[in-house]
């Protein structure tokens, strides 16, 4: 397991680098036939290769997907192992996730079928309808994101992303500024009034991001840009987020608002997930694990989309590690063959 995990590591797959990801994809179908004795298929999905191994419609998904937010050469080393512990770009998020996967997959006869797609990270953009899709059917989605120090996941928060753009006037900044219309300071009246919008006792966030304004140091600005991230365990509350933001009103009647972007992924609710975790927790009882215990968190994942179609799902099911898109990034590799052979548990007890 380790071997194969230092390969596709090495894979380099930045969501937005096309060829690496099919590079991997490629790669990842290669050790499927060692494995499991057959490769995978890989499907084109809107453009995007996707991994398919298994049933052609399987009653039970189990879904990862193989691209990373690292930018090739952006972590170093690529590869190191030291002591009990393996790093790497996208190794917990989620690589390792992926082996577990592979491996849990051999020796199982039924309905089931591996897939990864390679643009979870930039939000699933070609691949959330097939995912819905292939959900819709399912009596299972088994989501192979990382564990929270071991802990399965059973809530999500939805999200939404927003851009604003504040159309002013441009004019000298000294000679005469009166006459312009100054789209930096709207835009503070504006930044305000959105961050007002979070709910802490919700969980609901409402955070402005990224800021961009003005032409040069000694113009009036004509325009400010910001983007917007939203995330809630609740529907209703993002619909609220959603309903203010697009009416937010100008301060100063002489600038323009233009505002795009929604709704990205629906929240993972409790509906969705404990009937599996029960499941969970009685496999890994008679596996004699320790309870894996559970949380809700508030990044978002491919699972959100399979329960959004109705489907019962329980995320959270890969690598024991830390440090999901952060330079530290890493995972715990004496946990990779149990945590395979409770999926596979997992995977037979639904079959039943």
């Amino acid at each position: 397991m380790l071997s194969a995990l230092e390969k596709l590591v090495r894979l380099e797959s930045p969501t937005d680098d096309l060829d690496a990801c099919r590079e991997v994809i490629e790669y990842a179908s290669a050790i499927a036939q060692e494995v499991l004795g057959k490769p995978a298929q890989i499907r084109e999905v809107n453009g995007r290769p996707v991994f398919w191994w298994g049933a052609a419609n399987p009653d039970v998904v189990v879904l990862a997907h193989l691209d990373t937010v690292w930018p090739k050469g952006s972590f170093q080393p690529v590869w190191s192992v030291k002591d009990n512990t393996a790093t790497g770009p996208g190794i917990f998020d989620m690589k390792a996730g992926f082996i577990q996967a592979l491996y849990a997959m051999a020796d199982i006869d039924g309905s089931v079928a591996l897939v990864a797609t390679s643009d979870e990270e930039t939000g699933s953009a070609t691949s959330k309808d097939f995912i819905k899709e292939i959900s819709a059917k399912a009596k299972a989605v088994l989501v192979l994101e990382a564990t929270l120090n071991g802990k399965v996941k059973t809530g999500r928060k939805g999200t939404a992303m927003y851009q604003i753009r504040i159309h002013g006037k441009a004019s000298h900044a000294g000679l005469e500024p009166e006459k312009g219309v100054n789209a930096t300071v709207e835009m503070g009246h504006a930044i305000l009034a959105i961050s007002a919008l979070e709910n802490k006792e919700l969980g609901t966030t409402v955070v402005p991001t990224m800021l961009r304004a003005g032409n040069t140091t000694n113009t009036v600005p004509d325009l400010a840009v910001l983007d917007i991230d939203v995330r809630s365990f609740s529907m209703n509350e993002l619909n609220r987020v959603d309903t203010a933001v697009r009416n937010l009103k100008a301060v100063n009647p002489a600038t323009r608002y233009e505002i795009t972007g929604g709704f990205n992924r629906p929240p993972l609710e409790t509906t969705s997930t404990m009937a599996l975790y029960e499941r969970a927790e009685k496999v890994a009882k008679a596996l004699g694990m320790p309870p894996l215990g559970h949380a809700s968190v508030g990044g978002a994942s491919d699972g959100n989309f399979a329960a959004a179609a109705g489907a019962q799902v329980l995320d959270g099911l890969g690598a024991v590690g830390d440090g999901a898109h952060a330079a530290h990034e890493w995972v715990d590799i004496t946990t990779l063959e149990s945590r395979s052979a409770f999926l596979h548990a997992l995977i037979k007890d639904i079959l039943k």
